[in-house]
């Protein structure tokens, strides 16, 4: 109906027009398959912002929310313009966000998915961001390679997938039937992209800068060791989330 609730409050004895009526019962019958409802209305708030959503991108999570608090409170500590690399951007909610939030910030976000960079654009310009974000369709770092980014980027902000291959068949309808696998499963161990990231991530960044990075639950002490193990990074960090998980690794390159 294009109403917001308030409306709808004051004019509820009012009767529905029989188009609106068969939208209506379409989209009880869309919820009732367990299509997820950020689908059905195409929205889907994240960091205060409204983001376009539809299928073939990952829905925003209010757990990733906190890749964008401490990647803004590292911008703090930084001088002058920062570069930022956004990987795996999806609906581009974490550099749309942090463009918004930080001003003197050039972001490069990417994504093997084209279907997914055409609806970040869409957002980007939903947030008049367009001209801070550039969008780059690939595998992780290898979009950058003609970019002047190597030893020159302040913060790399990553929600990769994380979840193991076995792992899908249990997963809520909502989530499996509909979101896109290549979102989700990282491959037989969950944590291949990642461990792909750590590794490669100090070729871009400078010297104290920081990778941060979303995980799944109990991945953490073996992301600590991969990130060890490539001996880069003089110092990590585990942060958990609102439920106390273990969410976000922040790992700080030498």
């Amino acid at each position: 109906m294009n109403r917001d609730r308030a409306w709808l409050f004051t004019h509820g004895n009012e009767t529905l027009d029989s188009g609106t009526q068969q939208l209506f019962e379409e989209i009880i019958a869309r919820r009732s398959r367990r299509e997820p409802l950020q689908y059905i209305t195409g929205r889907q708030e994240f960091w205060g912002l409204d983001f376009f959503v539809a299928p073939g991108v990952l829905i925003p999570r209010p757990e990733t929310e906190l890749i964008v608090e401490t990647a803004i409170k590292t911008a703090r500590t930084a001088a002058g313009p920062l570069a930022i690399i956004d990987l795996c951007t999806g609906s581009g909610c974490i550099a749309v966000s942090l463009a918004r939030e930080i001003k003197n910030s050039r972001i490069f976000a990417t994504d093997s998915s084209s279907q997914a960079l055409d609806i970040a654009r869409e957002n980007a310009r939903k947030q008049e961001v367009s001209n801070q974000v550039r969008f780059l369709e690939g595998d992780l770092f290898e979009p950058l390679d003609e970019l002047d980014l190597r030893g020159k980027t302040d913060i790399i902000t990553a929600n990769p997938p994380y979840i193991e291959a076995g792992d899908l068949p249990g997963l809520q309808p909502e989530v499996r039937d509909y979101e896109p696998e290549m979102a989700l499963i990282a491959g037989p161990e969950g944590t291949e992209i990642q461990q792909r990231i750590l590794e490669q991530a100090p070729e871009y960044l400078k010297k104290q800068s920081v990778l941060v990075m979303e995980m799944g639950m109990g991945q953490s002490e073996k992301l600590k060791r991969l990130a060890a193990a490539t001996g880069a990074y003089i110092g990590i960090e585990i942060l958990k989330d609102l439920a106390g998980i273990d969410r976000v690794i922040v790992a700080h390159k030498k």
